[in-house]
């Protein structure tokens, strides 16, 4: 279904998804296990935004993600902040062993609806389900939240690479399914590798207090 570096591949869509979240939280690990299948064990903290990309076939379609990541340090928050802009999907992440990183969530989340495009696609992460014994945060909290505000959910292990595969690529599918639903790009088929080509274009998706149904395999556990 994927593709880790075809050079010469025809892309018939680039989106950009941006990673966000606290520090440690280990949105660069889940982007290295996407991008590339790869995990390490001292990996340092991210500086500024870095991305990298990744092409997936979705009904027959050549889509390259850009996916970036933004330090989730506050020095930071600022020069990331630019970053939001003509992204189409995005992933906040917290760790499931520290409750303060989920407490967090909501003000990423106003963030994220300040500076991004308001029908961005949003996808809640739960990371490190490897760590089950040191949960902090139970699945049902999170099941509230994205029920609140109209989110998908998964719980991952970027360790374990339980889900990250999955996160990505409904974030994308769901992208994908909403520009074909709508016609947004009729006659733009191709972006050339234009990382805005959905810059500016209005995409819907359901609002606060508006469920999203659960997709086959979207489940919350590491299971």
């Amino acid at each position: 279904m994927a593709s880790y570096g075809d050079a010469n591949q025809k892309i018939d869509y680039v989106f950009k998804v941006v990673l966000i979240g606290d520090s440690a939280v280990g949105k660069s690990q889940i982007l290295s296990r996407f991008a590339r299948d790869e995990f390490s064990l001292d990996s340092k903290a991210t500086i500024g935004v870095e991305f990298q990309t990744r092409t997936l076939a979705i009904q027959h379609k050549s889509v390259k993600a850009q996916i970036w990541d933004t330090a989730g340090q506050e020095r930071y928050r600022a020069v990331t902040s630019a970053y939001y802009r003509g992204a189409v999907g995005a992933m906040l992440v917290y760790d499931i062993t520290k409750r303060q990183t989920f407490d967090h969530i909501p003000r990423w989340l106003e963030e994220l609806r300040s500076h991004a495009d308001k029908n961005i696609v949003i996808i809640l992460i739960g990371n490190k389900t490897d760590l089950e014994d040191q949960r902090a945060v139970p699945t049902e909290d999170a099941r509230e939240f994205v029920l609140k505000e109209g989110l998908f959910f998964l719980e991952t292990s970027a360790l374990e690479a339980t889900n990250v595969e999955n996160a990505f690529v409904t974030v994308l599918t769901e992208i994908f399914n909403i520009v074909n639903r709508k016609k947004l790009v009729a006659g733009e088929g191709q972006s050339n590798g234009n990382t805005s080509s959905l810059a500016g274009k209005k995409i819907f998706i359901p609002g606060p207090g508006q469920v999203i149904p659960e997709k086959k395999g979207m489940c919350c556990n590491s299971s």
